[in-house]
């Protein structure tokens, strides 16, 4: 899949927004409308981003579009899950795993684990302490839920 980009296409200071332009112009070539219309959705959020935030967006700010498109669409299959709909189910996870491929890696569970355990030590007794000293630790890299999954299983084996 080709990544070619105009060069007044982008803003300098986001790579990431480049590199889903060139691959929506990728996808438009290779006649993926899918893809062509799940990507400028994207964009056109991360745009709104960019005015909501009255400067160009960084790639920490596109990750956090991406990021949401992605709960949001999961929130979406959970539901279509529910109601029995399995096209539109497919539709949201299929959606959802494109927009994957554009995070970074994930975290392994057992560094999540020694940080939230870290953060137990070191005084934190309950949920909502853990989570926001060990989010901002591993921002865009693992889902809250899971880190959420972690501090509750080290809670409980605390008693």
């Amino acid at each position: 899949m080709s990544s070619h980009v105009d060069a007044g296409s982008a803003p300098q200071g986001a790579p990431l927004l480049a590199r889903l332009q060139g691959d929506q112009a990728a996808a438009r070539r290779d006649q993926r409308k899918d893809h062509v219309m799940l990507l400028g959705m994207v964009i056109a959020e991360v745009k709104n981003r960019a005015l909501e935030l009255r400067r160009e967006v960084t790639d920490d700010d596109v990750l956090d579009v991406i990021r949401k498109g992605i709960k949001k669409r999961k929130e979406s299959a959970e539901l279509y899950a529910k109601a029995g709909r399995s096209e539109l189910l497919e539709k949201e996870q299929t959606e959802a795993a494109a927009l994957e491929a554009y995070m970074p890696a994930q975290v392994d569970p057992a560094e999540v684990r020694a940080a939230v355990e870290a953060v137990v030590q070191g005084g934190a007794a309950n949920i909502g302490a853990i989570m926001g000293r060990v989010m901002p630790l591993f921002k865009g890299r693992v889902d809250g839920s899971i880190i959420n999954a972690i501090a509750r299983d080290v809670l409980a084996a605390r008693g």
